[in-house]
């Protein structure tokens, strides 16, 4: 969610780490629904975007944005990687492996 709304919303992260924990009042659902909010919010920043080497159009002053096609990128990239992580929790919870 917070790389998300950083890549493709201009919104600043000053300390990652603390995107990694969620407040103890937040529900699955609370977390599915910033997800999701943030995935759509960026969404509409991508369907005015029409050449993929031309940089976001977000503002974040004093600091370039990088092209659509390198944040695209970055996007799999990371949810390829977290995907992964969740898959390995997966097999260590129920040791099946799949190909």
């Amino acid at each position: 969610t917070y790389v998300e709304r950083w890549i493709f919303l201009g919104d600043d992260v000053s300390d990652w780490q603390a995107t990694f924990t969620v407040e103890p009042s937040d529900s699955i659902a609370d977390v599915v629904a910033g997800s999701r909010n943030a995935v759509e919010r960026a969404n509409e920043v991508l369907d005015a975007c029409t050449d993929l080497a031309a940089p976001l159009p977000r503002s974040r002053p004093g600091r370039s944005a990088a092209s659509v096609r390198w944040s695209l990128t970055h996007m799999i990239e990371e949810t390829g990687r977290h995907a992964g992580h969740a898959d390995i929790l997966r097999e260590l919870i129920d040791g099946t492996t799949g190909r």
